[in-house]
């Protein structure tokens, strides 16, 4: 069995490493390989692939253009508006979206659930759509999207939402802030969306990033003695769900958590 993590840029991932640990403790035989491509090949490459593959992750920036090249998108992944795992089932190539999945246990085992609570997500991408809708499921009280321009955040997502730029969010306070852009991620960690005034007029701090172990944007949190997490439980949550998929059994929930301290160790 062949997978893959289809991406444009893909030096930074440790994906490969995630599902050979969970093949490797289920005792499965299969290879999982890196596949860079550029928007504009993305349809020939899916084309290409599926003859041979059996399921793909999807990452950066992707997520929302490799619906087009699917027969079957799955409920909660037609919902989210984006698409992170393929599953090349015979003649069909379904899409789902796990990391709705990843970011709800990475919340539950951080105990930052957000029911009651303001949050504040900023970017407009594939990931920060499937963590919008998760913190919408998961009963937040108000939720705020930030965007560099508001006219350019997605129309749907500014139909569903409300959207205000960063210069806004300067006065805006609230319980949890999340990052779901790439700034600060492995090579250029120097880099945080926001400062330090921002990080103050907030309670907690998430970072979807998980290279780095700590970003910048977790710096700013914990400097403050608020509490931060990163992306790396969330990743390998959503990749033992994709694995669910594609190997059609449902895996031990302590997988999670075992892998995760498996990959914190190469970080």
């Amino acid at each position: 069995m062949q997978f893959g993590l289809l991406g444009a840029k893909l030096g930074h991932s440790i994906s490969p490493q995630i599902h050979q640990e969970v093949f490797r403790q289920l005792g499965i035989t299969a290879g999982y390989e890196l596949i860079e491509v550029p928007g504009e090949q993305l349809a020939a490459k899916i084309k290409e692939l599926r003859k041979t593959y059996r399921g793909l992750n999807v990452t950066i920036p992707h997520k929302v253009a490799v619906m087009e090249s699917l027969d079957v998108i799955a409920p909660e992944a037609q919902a989210i508006g984006a698409v992170n795992t393929v599953f090349f089932n015979g003649r069909q190539a379904e899409g789902y979206n796990t990391d709705y999945f990843g970011f709800a246990r990475l919340l539950e085992h951080a105990e930052l659930v957000p029911q009651g609570k303001d949050v504040c997500v900023l970017g407009t991408g594939g990931a920060s759509r499937a963590i919008l809708q998760c913190v919408r499921d998961m009963q937040a009280k108000q939720i705020t999207v930030i965007s560099r321009a508001v006219e350019k955040a997605p129309e749907d997502i500014r139909a569903q939402y409300t959207v205000r730029t960063y210069e806004d969010l300067r006065g805006m306070d609230g319980d949890l802030l999340i990052n779901c852009t790439p700034v600060g991620m492995f090579p250029a960690t120097d880099a945080s969306p926001v400062d330090h005034a921002v990080m103050e007029r907030f309670s907690a701090a998430v970072d979807i990033i998980y290279n780095p172990a700590e970003t910048r944007f977790m710096q700013l949190a914990r400097q403050q003695g608020k509490p931060a997490v990163n992306g790396l439980f969330m990743l390998v949550a959503q990749a033992v769900a994709a694995d669910e998929i594609w190997l059609d059994r449902k895996l031990d929930a302590e997988l999670i958590a075992d892998v995760t301290e498996k990959m914190r160790q190469l970080l």
